[in-house]
């Protein structure tokens, strides 16, 4: 995929910003954010973003399911198809790749810098790693040992339906079910979800409330009950979320939080029963007490993951 002589187009495409910088082979460039709202297409912000700058390839992270280069994005109306925006922007080829697979292949270029811990002891490097993210959705990926090196594995695990694990939990679900049906991971551990997860205490407890953003919710934790509660409970679920995924994918490497909000709520997670939850797995809490949990800080994992994939490339070419 790589163009010799010109630098390879880095995006990473969500439901509310693209973050596109340029790589040279060795290193990446200024990282632009663009508002995905406000252009049409993927193309348009592309073009916004490059002005006369030329580019020999693409390497595009999409927050959806790929399949044969092409991914219609969960929370927004844009389709990102690699070769459709190659032959429209006049380059060799567009690689896209699930947002949180890009995340995934990030995860051994992290430094010590990069991540913030949230109890575990150190991991296994000779076994899965596991990534999830709450921001505008919720991405789950996993990277795997292979004979050679790792394999990102993509998947739609936000999606998977939460469970409740007390009677207070129970509530909150069936009062989401009311309201959206089937009731998953993502309709609590997102932005949105955090605004539903407000909505719904109040709407349970009777309590009066003015209706809140997520940036609200977390600015009001000290003087308001129903946020404070909502904020204890994203928390904690988000660690049963992570720790049923160290289960599901034996991600005694690491389990990593990644997205735009976990940076953000850092002391709440430490004080939150984030990691108890994490743990509460019965039988098997003393197989997941040593596995590292961190929140991500470096804020652009998934360009460090696609430029790993662009190196990879070159690397593998004869």
């Amino acid at each position: 995929m790589p163009v010799s002589g010109l630098p390879t187009l880095l995006a990473d495409i969500g439901g509310t910003n693209v973050r596109f910088a340029l790589f040279d082979g060795a290193r990446i460039g200024e990282v632009a954010r663009l508002k995905v709202a406000e252009h049409a297409t993927l193309a348009a912000a592309a073009r916004a973003f490059l002005g006369d700058r030329r580019i020999g390839a693409a390497a595009l992270a999409a927050a959806g399911p790929v399949e044969g280069g092409r991914c219609h994005l969960t929370n927004h109306n844009w389709v990102v198809d690699g070769p459709e925006l190659a032959r429209e922007l006049d380059f060799a080829s567009a690689h896209v790749l699930n947002d949180f697979e890009a995340v995934a292949w990030s995860l051994p270029e992290l430094t010590a810098g990069d991540r913030h811990p949230l109890g575990g002891k150190d991991g296994d490097a000779s076994t899965p790693m596991v990534v999830l993210g709450p921001g505008t959705g919720l991405g789950v990926a996993a990277l795997v040992p292979v004979e050679q090196g790792f394999k990102a594995v993509a998947s739609e695990g936000g999606h998977a339906t939460l469970a409740a694990t007390d009677r207070r939990e129970e509530q909150i679900i069936a009062h989401l079910r009311d309201r959206f049906g089937h009731v998953s991971a993502e309709r609590v551990l997102c932005g949105a979800g955090l605004e539903s997860l407000h909505a719904a205490i109040a709407a349970i407890d009777g309590a009066e409330v003015p209706p809140r953003d997520a940036a609200e919710i977390t600015a009001a934790v000290r003087t308001c009950p129903v946020a404070a509660a909502a904020l204890s409970m994203f928390c904690g679920w988000l660690g049963a979320v992570a720790g049923d995924l160290a289960l599901i994918f034996g991600a005694r490497g690491g389990v990593f939080i990644a997205g735009g909000i976990a940076p953000r709520i850092l002391a709440a997670l430490e004080r939150s029963t984030f990691r108890r939850r994490f743990e509460a797995k019965g039988r098997f809490r003393s197989y997941l007490a040593p596995i590292p949990a961190a929140v991500i800080l470096n804020p652009d994992p998934a360009l460090l993951g696609l430029a790993g994939v662009v190196r990879r490339m070159q690397d593998s070419r004869p």
